[in-house]
């Protein structure tokens, strides 16, 4: 009976770590779509030294040429998640996809992910003050509009002083610049760097204001989190190493970067790969900063509370706040 006893207890400890093996199996797939910009460029360098490989992590990067394309994916439950902006994220939550920001991609500083306002070649503006009535190109309620929006403010310039006009894609809105069909637009670099270069002038800079408005952020469906909670960590743990891998030696993955990021040809050589910070939460302060502009523009009914939008409990140990 002992012996019966002992060969039942030996089977069931198999199917349990058979159940096991096969549920970490399930879990360790993750897919997330990538827009070609800088701010994912970590993720490629992750792909391209091997490191989910490594880390027995299966992830397929899918690329997007739009954020329409982007958001469709992760409503239709085809991707984990994706990099986008908290407007982004909330707006998704609107729409019934619930998502978590669980890490900015780019914005720990000012400094990282530049917005700039600029002036077409030849435009007799001086100062802020001198864009009331002026016409300038953004992209209608998204990041360029907030941050547009942000930074005309903080210059002590009413927005609604200023004559928008909605160019959603950001090369046509660098044509129409260049060809003085606008006095002035919002670009993200490095399109903001290749205006400067084609005789464009920098009226206002968001690295500059002295304090964040523009942030990137990774954001992942709540489902996805809790089936794949254990995957979550492992994928932030190896953006951590590839951010800290292209920062220490940003010359070894340039050809990478402006192939990945899709940097303009004019600008090899002159856009150089940026330094990525390791995987942290946007601020309240931020959040809530955009909350109160989306619900003044009439996006959202009432704003979302940071820990609706936000968790931190899949960061690094060392990073996690």
């Amino acid at each position: 009976m002992g012996y019966k006893k002992a060969i039942f207890c030996l089977f069931l400890a198999c199917l349990i770590w058979v159940g096991q093996a096969c549920s970490l199996k399930k879990e360790e797939g993750l897919k997330l779509a990538l827009l070609p910009v800088e701010d994912n460029f970590p993720f490629f360098v992750a792909e391209e030294e091997g490191l989910f490989k490594k880390a027995g992590l299966k992830v397929e990067l899918i690329p997007v040429n739009s954020a329409r394309d982007r958001d469709i994916l992760i409503q239709g439950k085809s991707v984990d998640g994706i990099e986008a902006d908290i407007i982004a994220a909330s707006l998704l939550r609107k729409g019934g996809t619930h998502v978590k920001i669980i890490s900015l991609a780019m914005g720990a500083t000012p400094e990282e992910g530049r917005f700039v306002l600029l002036l077409r070649p030849g435009s007799p503006i001086a100062s802020p003050q001198g864009l009331k009535g002026a016409t300038l190109g953004i992209s209608e309620n998204t990041i360029i509009e907030y941050v547009a929006d942000r930074m005309l403010e903080l210059s002590g310039v009413n927005p609604g002083e200023v004559q928008k006009v909605a160019v959603p894609q950001i090369p046509e809105r660098l044509q129409l610049l260049l060809a003085g069909r606008l006095e002035a637009a919002v670009l993200p670099d490095p399109f903001a760097t290749l205006a400067e270069q084609k005789g464009c002038r920098v009226l206002l800079d968001d690295s500059k204001m002295g304090t964040n408005l523009s942030q990137s952020v990774i954001i992942f469906r709540e489902d996805s989190l809790k089936a794949k909670g254990q995957s979550v960590k492992k994928l932030l743990q190896i953006y951590n190493e590839a951010a800290r891998m292209v920062s220490e030696n940003p010359g070894k993955y340039y050809d990478l970067f402006l192939e990945k990021a899709r940097i303009p040809g004019e600008l090899k050589g002159v856009y150089l790969t940026p330094k990525y910070s390791p995987a942290q939460l946007p601020g309240r302060g931020e959040v809530e900063e955009v909350q109160r502009w989306m619900v003044a523009k009439g996006l959202l009914p009432q704003p979302y509370s940071y820990e609706e939008l936000v968790d931190g409990s899949y960061l690094p140990g060392d990073t996690a706040k």
